[in-house]
Parts: C-alpha cells; sequence; structure tokens
C-alpha cells in the first residue's frame, strides 16, 4: 500500500531552478534567431511568434523570481 501523505513543500531552491530555467529560454530564443537565417517566411513568422511567448515567459519567470526570493528573505 502506498503512502498518500503530500510531499512537504520544498521551496529552497526554487529561485535557481528559475534563474536556469530562464537562462535555458534566453538560449531556445538565441538558437530560433539562427535558425531564421535559413527559414521560409512562414517559419519566420511562427519563430518571431514562438520567442515573443518565450519573452513574456521570461517576464513571468522574473517576476516569480523576484516573489521567491522576498519569501526566503522573511
Amino acid at each position: 500500500m502506498r503512502d498518500k501523505t503530500p510531499k512537504p513543500d520544498d521551496r529552497s531552491d526554487n529561485v535557481e531552478k528559475l534563474q536556469e530555467m530562464v537562462q535555458n529560454t534566453i538560449e531556445n530564443i538565441e538558437e530560433a534567431h539562427e535558425t531564421m537565417e535559413y527559414s521560409s517566411r512562414e517559419a519566420k513568422d511562427q519563430i518571431k511568434a514562438k520567442n515573443k511567448r518565450r519573452e513574456e515567459a521570461i517576464e513571468g519567470m522574473r517576476a516569480e523570481i523576484k516573489d521567491e526570493y522576498h519569501d526566503q528573505q522573511e
């Protein structure tokens, strides 16, 4: 029989994880820019749209990093 107790909420490394996610997303944006050089117009439009979503995600992650950092300081 499995233990159904929830795992404790360990948020101690959230800031580091979020920072790593931001860095990975930035790298994906850079790689996509390189790919655009050899892409069709349609593919370029798709890449631009995806990079816009990535940039919005980065903004959200950075806001979450600030929140997590302040929570850890309290």
